[in-house]
């Protein structure tokens, strides 16, 4: 009997969701529905699984995980969420598909303000919002949020596109510590100080830095590491080598930061076990693994952050709590088309 290709593919997704949903309710288990790359949190599972002996499974999606799981109903096999961005985090607490968690080992290791005020999330590693600066070009080391709106930088500075959720993250939180009409004004001044219009990811800034194209630009400094670390495209380790990493603020308020975070997903199967994981994530032991392989800070005080990060220099963080930059981001987002951001500057 002739059997399409198509048909047996059909059957083999058929057949991987079953046995996923198998071992949803399997003793023993535990299932993660991840926003972050497999092989990034890899590492820290085979730790949790030597540790206690629950298997884990991960089925990572780069978009649509909360609509994902929200389809799924009461009959979701997912047990813990694995996000990056407080906006994710926040997106699944209003999607409806957590619940919340009161737990005395996680609030201990995890400071108040990288905790949700209701115990949907949890923060697990940070990074900072910062400044690129060209080595070449930029003498000074020392900068403020707000001095990117000045216009000794203009036609200097170069960034992703407005509404990405990490600018939208440092974009709410100027609201919180100035008001909607001074970043309103602020967020003017950093447009017109635009090389070009935002384009490209965080990295494609490094490299327009490298290439000549501006002197500042805002990335997140995990991809800094990423960059300095990447065999598969050196060409990228150029591009770092021609960048410092510069903290705003770190003389004040301290540096915007955004975070990794988990929470318990609405339903889940073998919430026993997902318990257990979360106390594990949040543990000092397991927050260094997972900063030293995605180049970010533990959220617990004292855990180190690994060398190469270290070689960033320190990091003072903002400590508003995430929950009110969360609540600010819609008033960013239309304070981005307000100004006309992604129109890049107007000579």
């Amino acid at each position: 009997m002739h059997v399409s290709k198509a048909l047996i593919g059909t059957l083999s997704m058929a057949a991987t969701f079953l046995a996923f949903s198998v071992a949803a309710r399997a003793e023993g288990e535990v299932n993660i529905y991840s926003y972050r790359q497999p092989d990034l949190i890899q590492p820290l599972l085979d730790a949790f699984t030597k540790e206690t002996g629950i298997a884990t499974n991960v089925l990572f999606l780069d978009k649509g995980l909360v609509e994902r799981i929200q389809a799924e109903g009461a009959n979701s096999p997912a047990d813990v969420i694995l996000t990056v961005d407080i906006s994710r985090l926040t997106e699944a607490k209003e999607g409806g598909v957590t619940q919340p968690v009161v737990n005395e080992t996680i609030n201990k290791d995890i400071p108040e303000h990288f905790r949700d005020p209701d115990g949907n999330w949890f923060g697990l590693t940070s990074r900072g919002r910062v400044v690129y600066a060209s080595r070449e070009r930029v003498a000074q080391d020392d900068i403020t949020y707000e001095e990117l709106a000045d216009p000794k930088w203009k036609g200097k500075i170069c960034t992703r596109d407005g509404q990405h959720s990490y600018n939208i993250g440092l974009f709410a939180s100027m609201i919180a510590h100035h008001g909607e009409a001074e970043a309103e004004t602020w967020l003017t001044g950093l447009k017109n100080n635009l090389a070009r219009k935002p384009d490209g990811s965080d990295r494609s800034q490094a490299k327009a830095i490298f290439a000549g194209e501006c002197d500042l630009a805002l990335g997140n400094s995990y991809y800094v590491g990423l960059m300095m670390t990447n065999e598969r495209e050196p060409e990228q380790k150029e591009w770092a080598s021609a960048i410092k990493v510069l903290f705003p603020n770190a003389q004040d308020r301290g540096t915007h930061v955004n975070i990794s975070g988990m929470a318990l997903a609405k339903n889940a199967p073998n919430k026993d076990n997902a318990i257990k994981l979360m106390e594990f994530l949040s543990s000092g032991e397991a927050q260094k693994i997972y900063a030293e392989q995605v180049f970010e800070y533990p959220v617990m005080p004292g855990v180190e952050p690994s060398e190469v990060v270290k070689s960033f220099g320190p990091i003072k963080p903002d400590t508003l709590p995430l929950a009110e930059i969360a609540a600010n981001r819609k008033k960013a987002s239309e304070l981005v088309d307000k100004v006309g951001y992604n129109e890049g500057p107007q000579d």
